[in-house]
């Protein structure tokens, strides 16, 4: 249902920010396993998706810093990460009036190989807001959105509503100065001071993942430094880049139902592993320690790659209880 301004309060605010991180965070894993089954690990295609990741990791961070200006400390849990069906977290295609979904059909969110189906939900997720200018709908719900670009603009209109409420350097979190030089990646300002800085961390997100229009370049000053390949390209570009040549050589998948044991002993330990990254992670968006996450973060594409190189799609959660 849509909101008027006057309806939107502080809680709908931190509500949208817990869903953007958790969009942000659920695109990782998502990403990651798509890029880790590509057989050759110098091929453009994985380049191009560790770029993206890095960056979804960074758009992460973003999102928290935001949050915790407004009091609020996201939390992922691994409730988070579900990868069934068609179902993308908070974001609903049909409802984007230039109707993408057709001509990205067939598509998947279930995690899987780098295939038709992944990249084409790849493009999906990413896929630019024509329509902007002007001031979007508010929702009162989440899942009422059609793209990340509507999704941004409604939560930036939304923080310009409670810049009274924004405070600088509470649990800020900076993991990727190294990679933009003289960018400002934090809230340290309040009230209005802060609102800038704000504009500023969602205006990256949105340039870096779906830009403006198709052909727009990332700004300079959004361009990564390390590890990108085509540092000017938005996420859409680059996953378009890979459709276009078609989806490289990746590792053959075995039936579920043919698991050993061994299988499913390699898939339980992703599962378990990721569980503790989590919990890292929640931590390290509410201004904690980061030495732990970047522990257990750092081997996780190895991991991923062990699942595919015996065959194993990964999983992030356990299956429910059929009982």
């Amino acid at each position: 249902m849509k909101l008027s301004l006057d309806k939107w309060d502080l809680d709908h605010l931190q509500t949208h920010l817990q869903a953007a991180a958790e969009l942000e965070a659920w695109t990782i894993p998502f990403y990651l396993s798509a890029m880790t089954s590509i057989v050759n690990t110098d091929s453009e295609a994985y380049a191009l998706i560790r770029s993206v990741v890095n960056q979804e990791m960074l758009h992460l961070q973003l999102v928290s810093n935001i949050a915790n200006s407004y009091g609020y400390s996201p939390r992922i849990g691994p409730e988070v990460f579900v990868y069934e069906g068609t179902t993308v977290p908070h974001l609903d295609f049909t409802l984007d009036p230039s109707g993408p979904t057709g001509q990205f059909a067939p598509y998947s969110a279930e995690i899987g190989p780098l295939d038709e189906l992944r990249i084409n939900a790849m493009c999906l997720i990413e896929y630019p807001e024509w329509d902007t200018g002007g001031r979007p709908d508010f929702h009162d719900t989440v899942s009422e959105y059609g793209s990340i670009g509507e999704f941004y603009d409604a939560l930036e209109y939304g923080a310009a509503l409670f810049v009274e409420h924004i405070k600088g350097g509470v649990n800020q979190v900076n993991w990727f100065d190294d990679a933009y030089d003289g960018l400002t990646l934090t809230v340290s300002k309040n009230g209005v001071h802060g609102l800038a800085e704000v504009a500023l961390l969602l205006d990256i997100v949105r340039d870096q993942g779906e830009a403006a229009k198709e052909v727009d370049a990332i700004k300079k000053e959004f361009q990564s430094s390390k590890d990108d390949p085509e540092p000017a390209a938005s996420h859409y570009e680059k996953f378009m880049k890979i459709r276009a040549e078609g989806p490289p050589a990746t590792y053959e998948v075995k039936d579920p139902a043919l698991y050993s044991p061994d299988d499913l002993a390699l898939q339980n330990s992703v599962v378990e592993k990721f569980a503790h990254l989590t919990d890292a992670l929640t931590v390290f968006l509410s201004g904690g320690d980061d030495k732990e996450f970047g522990k257990v973060m750092a081997p996780l594409a190895d991991d991923l790659q062990a699942c595919w190189k015996q065959g194993v799609a990964p999983r992030f959660n356990r299956p429910p209880d059929p009982r």
